[in-house]
């Protein structure tokens, strides 16, 4: 008998799991539903229409401190499909990918489309229905079957695939929440820092490689590459804190004090090596040039900051300055007031509790038959390809086993 299989989401989860379902179960019907006009829209736009397909990192320990939500349940999952086979799957069909100095990689092309179009080449190949203005407005066990409920109409399936996507705001899950799914309500995550300092907001533009930024009284704490703005911080750094801070940013309302430390150097250490900095640099004025890898115009702000004129000679350094100088350069705290969206990419953590998921299947523990993948899990990354290894390897485990029991028990 002719088993049919849905999906619910036209994303990189959904039809990643659509071509592996079709793969594996070459006699099934697949299809898959798409609410909006257009499919994979969140390809196109993301790594700045690049598509950072992963991450190269190697070692898997690693690979999952970058998970703030679902790292221990993705141990188990990765064992069976990981970003090498990521790679590897790209490849065997054609695409090229690159890795850059990051880690994080892409198509060779540096075009998202090249990844859209694949994806679209093989649903066709494998005579996958997608079919688009298809909103799913109820789920619900029928007589051994799926119902998926498409407003006034209705398709009967064998197993349903969910991935919808992450959602802001927790009534988008309340079909799921109908049919007695836990949902974890949803929360933002990968955002960017509103900071009300106008002659920080000057320095747009400007960038320091290495950095340390913390959220004061909270312990959290990330370090990397900091992007000033016209609206406050951004850059990897900031987005990683932002991902691990998404709880507690959210508790308080989007208000922190913010520490920043410019050169990701312990301010005793800087104290120590400052004697000889400031002989070397006696004969000049402060504002010459910095005696740090930090940009010069960062240099000069950090100068007013700590009341220096630039015109200030090294020798000639008052001892209260300099302390305040040497303080902005390792501690410089500045005020969170907000947040932002990380360009157009929307990331949320919460979602379906994994507690109700089978790791290495993706498939529900309350209902058989019922499959999960992407970022309706309580799964969220940091930025760097490791949202879409999630979606990756959701999926394709959702994808082959998403009829392995129907047909055992045939």
């Amino acid at each position: 008998m002719l088993k049919n299989v849905v999906i619910i989401g036209g994303g990189a989860s959904g039809f990643f799991c659509a071509i592996q379902a079709a793969t594996c179960y070459p006699q099934a019907q697949i299809t898959l539903l798409e609410k909006q006009s257009q499919v994979l829209q969140k390809v196109k736009v993301s790594g700045g229409g690049r598509c950072n397909v992963t991450h190269s990192c190697s070692r898997l320990s690693e690979f999952l401190t970058n998970y703030p939500r679902g790292s221990k349940f993705l141990k188990k999952a990765f064992a069976h499909f990981g970003p090498q086979d990521t790679v590897q799957w790209f490849e065997d069909r054609g695409v090229k990918l690159k890795t850059e100095a990051d880690g994080r990689i892409f198509p060779q092309s540096d075009q998202s489309q090249e990844i859209i179009h694949l994806l679209l080449r093989e649903a066709e190949l494998k005579k996958i229905q997608v079919r688009l203005k298809s909103a799913v407005t109820g789920l619900r066990r029928e007589n051994n079957y799926w119902i998926v409920e498409l407003g006034q109409q209705h398709l009967k399936a064998d197993a349903v695939f969910v991935a919808t996507g992450g959602m802001n705001q927790a009534a988008h899950y309340s079909w799921l929440k109908q049919l007695g799914h836990h949902v974890i309500d949803p929360i933002p995550s990968l955002f960017t820092f509103n900071i009300p300092d106008t002659a920080l907001h000057a320095l747009s533009g400007l960038s320091v490689d290495e950095a340390e930024i913390r959220i004061s009284g909270s312990g959290l704490l990330a370090r990397g590459p900091l992007l000033i703005t016209h609206w406050g911080l951004s850059g990897p750094a900031v987005l990683r804190l932002s991902a691990f801070g998404a709880e507690h940013l959210f508790t308080n309302h989007y208000r922190a004090e913010v520490m920043i430390n410019w050169l990701a150097e312990a301010e005793h250490n800087l104290r120590a090596r400052w004697p000889q900095i400031r002989q070397e640099k006696s004969q000049t004025t402060l504002g010459s040039k910095s005696p740090f890898a930090l940009p010069q115009r960062l240099w000069i702000y950090l100068l007013h900051q700590a009341g220096i004129s630039e015109h200030t000679r090294w020798s000639e350094l008052p001892a209260k300055e300099q302390n305040k100088l040497i303080h902005f350069l390792c501690a410089q705290t500045l005020t969170l007031h907000g947040k932002t969206t990380f360009k157009e990419e929307f990331v949320t953590c919460g979602g379906v509790d994994l507690q109700e998921i089978h790791p290495e299947t993706m498939e529900s523990k309350l209902f058989p038959g019922l499959f999960f993948g992407g970022e309706v899990l309580n799964v969220d990354g940091v930025t760097g390809g490791f949202n879409f290894q999630h979606a990756w390897t959701s999926a394709y485990l959702a994808g082959s086993n998403i009829l392995k029991q129907q047909y055992l028990n045939a």
